[in-house]
């Protein structure tokens, strides 16, 4: 499932087929951040999603890495001839996958949108490079952004593809797996309200849409300090 942040485009890009999952997020841009591009956020993941999810179709065994490089390889060359690639504030976005190859499922993580795996206990993967920034003015973010010692996001370089989280767990003994965006993660990471395994229990008992409203109804309570009340809310649940 996923949904918007009220009142605005989705920015989030999901697709699933048999043993395969693709989810990203896009990153919403600053106001008055120039991004050198004609395309928003939700452009950039329908494209870049799209060719990701054509690629795990296909079965062909290709490393998730080499794929994702490929995938925004093609999607900058949809764009190069009208939007600036060099421009540091290129539309963006979190790049998650999980796909079954004969007895493993493997993952891929680039950026906080994290993957959760209940192979009895809870394992998390999750990008944290990005909490980690000294600074968070637009101009540190934007320094740090696809570049060492900063934080990796999928945009306009294929090495970024490169710089992800990737591993595999068997399948024997993988009882279910989440791949979310970090708007449908909050209810664990932002608020509190749950732990990870919760979060599972909800999706498994009550499914997606249940997991949305309470997130929903949290992001009205909530007092905010920083960043944004809403967001765009995707979750996957696979059974195994």
């Amino acid at each position: 499932m996923s949904e918007a942040t009220p009142g605005r485009p989705n920015e989030d890009f999901v697709a699933a087929g048999p043993g395969w999952v693709v989810l990203l997020d896009g990153a919403t841009a600053p106001p008055g951040v120039d991004s050198g591009c004609a395309h928003d956020p939700a452009w950039l993941v329908r494209r870049l999603g799209g060719q990701i999810a054509a690629r795990m179709a296909l079965e062909d065994g290709k490393p998730l890495p080499d794929l994702v490089a490929e995938a925004i390889k093609v999607t900058g060359e949809a764009h190069t001839g009208t939007c600036d690639l060099e421009n540091p504030d290129s539309p963006s976005a979190t790049v998650s996958l999980l796909r079954r190859r004969g007895d493993a499922v493997e993952w891929f993580v680039l950026a906080d949108s994290p993957i959760v795996l209940d192979v009895g206990e809870i394992q998390v993967i999750r990008d944290d490079r990005v909490d980690r920034l000294p600074s968070y003015t637009l101009d540190a973010v934007r320094k740090s952004r696809n570049s060492p010692g900063g934080f990796w996001v999928a945009s306009t370089k294929p090495e970024a593809a490169y710089e992800g989280l990737t591993g595999e767990v068997p399948v024997a003994g993988l009882r279910r797996a989440a791949v979310l965006s970090d708007g449908a993660s909050r209810l664990v990471e932002r608020f509190g309200r749950l732990d990870w395994d919760g979060l599972l229990r909800v999706l498994d008992e009550e499914g997606p849409r249940e997991l949305v409203r309470r997130t929903r109804a949290a992001e009205e309570s909530e007092t905010f300090a920083r960043g944004k009340r809403y967001d765009d809310a995707t979750a996957v649940l696979v059974r195994f």
